[in-house]
């Protein structure tokens, strides 16, 4: 029989279905996707031998869980996804503010239903999707939302004195009875109000104004902090701490190509961008890189973090930046320019928190110098790496690329706005260069050229070979003496 077909409390009884609590069911479908070979948290990248098995262990351990981490780090994604470890079907009793158990009561609403109307209690079949709840910690945030208080509106209506527990309005937690709760910024909350969720973490029960209720709540409770804001905000409360039953750790990618991944997954590009733009992997690759240096910059706060929002951001600003010279230049298709990150600038500015330092250097200043030190730093896995200090007379695999731009008497200027058939006769006239791409990037793609003779160029410029001037509607390469000689 299908159970969802089942509308009374008397055909739930003869079905033989049993009642299990939250965290046995979250226990159960985990033990059954892990033998069967399962994704327990799909979607989820970089955190398979780190976070997700602390995550099952505490699943399995029936424990509340905090999530502490950094922004960005996927800590509330991951309490979302727990959801797909519940029962898709539970009953409720029809009417009950609390998702009643039909076979295990805790209201009095559900209690006197049931006596009055026995196996004829109506029943309906809450799904999973509505099992969750989240509340984002804020200063505002009182008892009376998350546990309860007297309505004394509800009292007036019903003719009720203030003694009887029916003139109760429950809260977010009473409401959320038999489903996943995530308070959001934990440390955020008030001191006072964490005291209040010492009894249902411990003992199960609420307590309101003084009532002698007591409401064995069945929860599965989730709490998300970020480090920086046990100094900079607030804190957990002792006791409260010590009734969560598993702190996780989380964090960032460990590397680029499980940053490119996620970048991809979470992106959500326009269909006409994908269809029209063409993106290099090695311009993935450095966008991703730019991530990494922000976290290692000294000119960012590495407390705060730095979240893979910004290289989700970042992405769609480069597409963007590509997609408007597309428009203007009337071609029908492109490819990613390393010109274009320059359009990646104002998502850097809005997602990283500078100190001092950085805020003396200006936040547009410090995000171009992410991009250099990115180039700087995959340059060597490309090429031959261009050493600081080396004899005048030493020859480099670079000599005839600089020597063309010293024998060149005219700018070599690649405009933000030029179209790709002038885009591409621009780089194919500098002839070393493909001949450097022969030697030692023979592999990549027709597409993929154009964008590794302007890293070359850029790389050349931030290693002291060649002189770069940025300009409004563009940017102009000369040799190293090039804005020295101009300025004559």
């Amino acid at each position: 029989m299908n159970l969802q077909q089942i509308k009374t409390l008397g055909e739930l009884k003869t079905s033989g279905y049993k009642s299990k609590s939250i965290k046995d069911e979250l226990r159960e479908n985990l033990i059954t996707k892990i033998m069967n070979k399962e994704a327990t948290f799909k979607g989820i990248h970089g955190y398979e031998n780190t976070v997700i098995p602390q995550l099952e262990r505490a699943i399995l351990s029936k424990h509340n869980i905090n999530l502490l981490g950094l922004r960005g780090q996927a800590k509330t994604r991951l309490a979302r996804l727990m959801l797909n470890l519940l029962d898709e079907y539970i009953p409720v009793v029809e009417g009950s503010e609390i998702n009643d158990d039909p076979l295990n009561p805790i209201s009095r609403f559900a209690i006197e239903t049931i006596k009055e109307k026995g196996d004829e209690t109506p029943i309906y079949w809450m799904h999973r999707s509505k099992r969750f709840a989240e509340k984002l910690a804020t200063p505002d945030v009182t008892v009376a939302d998350i546990i309860g208080d007297v309505d004394p509106i509800k009292a007036a209506n019903l003719k009720l004195s203030y003694a009887d527990d029916r003139v109760i309005h429950y809260g977010m937690i009473p409401r959320a009875n038999r489903c996943i709760f995530v308070i959001n910024e934990l440390p955020d909350l008030q001191a006072r109000i964490q005291v209040a969720l010492f009894n249902i973490l411990q003992e199960g029960d609420i307590q309101i104004r003084g009532f002698k209720l007591r409401l064995p709540l069945d929860m599965q409770f989730l709490f998300t902090a970020n480090p920086e804001d046990y100094t900079n905000r607030g804190s957990i409360v002792t006791p409260l701490k010590d009734r969560i039953g598993s702190q996780i750790l989380t964090h960032y990618p460990e590397d680029i190509a499980i940053a490119k991944t996620i970048t991809q997954q979470e992106a959500k590009l326009d269909e006409r961008q994908a269809e029209t733009i063409f993106v290099p992997e090695l311009a993935k690759d450095l966008l991703e890189q730019i991530v990494f240096e922000a976290r290692e910059s000294e000119y960012i706060d590495a407390k705060s973090g730095v979240s893979a929002r910004l290289s989700i951001t970042a992405f769609q600003n480069l597409l963007s930046t590509a997609e408007r010279r597309l428009l203007i230049s009337g071609d029908e298709k492109t490819t990613i320019r390393l010109s274009d990150f320059d359009g990646i600038i104002p998502a850097i500015t809005g997602k990283v928190e500078l100190v001092y330092e950085g805020e003396q250097e200006g936040a547009a200043s410090v995000a171009q110098n992410l991009i250099v030190s990115a180039i700087k730093t995959l340059f060597p896995t490309y090429f031959p790496e261009i050493k600081k200090l080396e004899k005048q007379t030493a020859e480099s695999p670079y000599d005839d690329v600089i020597s063309w731009f010293f024998n060149t008497n005219s700018d070599f200027e690649i405009l933000d706005d030029l179209d790709q058939e002038t885009y591409t006769a621009l780089l194919d006239s500098v002839a070393p260069l493909e001949d450097l791409l022969e030697k030692y990037q023979s592999k990549a793609t027709q597409q993929e050229r154009y964008f590794v003779k302007e890293f070359v160029l850029w790389a050349l410029v931030e290693f002291n070979k060649l002189s770069k001037y940025r300009f409004s509607e563009g940017t102009q390469f000369k040799d190293p003496y090039g804005n020295f000689m101009s300025g004559l």
